[in-house]
């Protein structure tokens, strides 16, 4: 069975930075789309960052220049580096994946289970 599940969240003054990471656990052969969402109460979740498998990103226009997806070194892995943190980055982030082949089959839209981002002022 597969799983994400996302790390590293926490509390932060604005200006500062969290990495978020997170693991996909299973018998996985690879992974397409990796990215990461974020929602705030009464709003609906939104676009932070995605990567495809060969390394083409895409974010959202409000944290360009501030926030970096990347893979992580452990296989099935893959990190949001979070720079210039504002309040308005406050939100539940979650990381997601696309598309996932494992051992003969392909499974699609895979999401964690969430952890919190709170950037006081």
């Amino acid at each position: 069975q597969v799983q994400l599940v996302e790390s590293g969240g926490g509390s932060v003054q604005a200006g500062g930075s969290l990495r978020l990471s997170c693991a996909a656990s299973g018998s996985i052969d690879s992974i397409d789309g990796m990215g990461w969402y974020r929602q705030t109460p009464g709003n609906q979740r939104a676009l932070v960052a995605t990567m495809t498998s060969s390394g083409n990103t895409n974010y959202a226009d409000s944290v360009k220049g501030r926030f970096t997806i990347s893979r992580g070194i452990v296989k099935n892995t893959w990190n949001l580096q979070m720079n210039g943190l504002k309040p308005e980055d406050t939100a539940v982030y979650y990381c997601t994946a696309d598309r996932i082949d494992t051992g003969g089959d392909t499974l699609f839209g895979f999401r964690g289970q969430g952890t919190q981002v709170t950037v006081t002022s």
